[in-house]
């Protein structure tokens, strides 16, 4: 793909917001018969722009309103090491993010649990699974912003 033009990023603010939308909608508010947008929504999830769609759920409903933000640092940077960490991160459904760090952590982590006691379980299980030089835990006292849409203005145009 070439890059978005300004009836792309449209149909991407949409979805982003809401990616149940019927095409005919999307359509109707980017000012697009059905047809050509079901053809940009297609190329845009063929050039892997849209990655998938899915449903964000309460947290607070489903009993893990606590966020945990875990800095990881290893001794240890063997492919063996990264293989079971990366294990661990699959394996535990309560670590929704992780990234690879430059600077004086390693790794970041987003756990969310019920309570801290909910959150010492996932960390026993985590030390049981890894070796790990240190891990530094901080709750969230609370969330000021949280979004999964992506900023579209950086986007390339065509």
């Amino acid at each position: 793909m070439n890059g978005l033009d300004s009836k792309d990023q449209q149909i991407l603010a949409l979805i982003q917001e809401d990616a149940m939308l019927p095409v005919s909608e999307i359509a109707s508010r980017v000012g697009l018969s059905t047809t050509p947008c079901w053809r940009r929504i297609q190329k845009l999830e063929d050039a892997g722009v849209i990655r998938k769609r899915v449903a964000l759920l309460d947290r607070d409903r489903l009993n893990v309103p606590v966020s945990v933000f875990v800095a990881v640092k290893t001794n240890r940077h063997s492919m063996d090491w990264f293989e079971r960490f990366g294990h661990m991160i699959e394996t535990l459904p309560e670590i929704v993010e992780a990234y690879r760090m430059s600077g004086e952590i390693d790794y970041l982590l987003r756990v969310v649990v019920p309570d801290i006691a909910g959150y010492d379980r996932i960390y026993k299980r985590m030390i049981e699974m890894v070796e790990f030089a240190d891990v530094s835990s901080s709750f969230s006292m609370e969330e000021l912003k949280y979004t999964t849409a992506l900023p579209l203005d950086h986007a390339p145009r065509r």
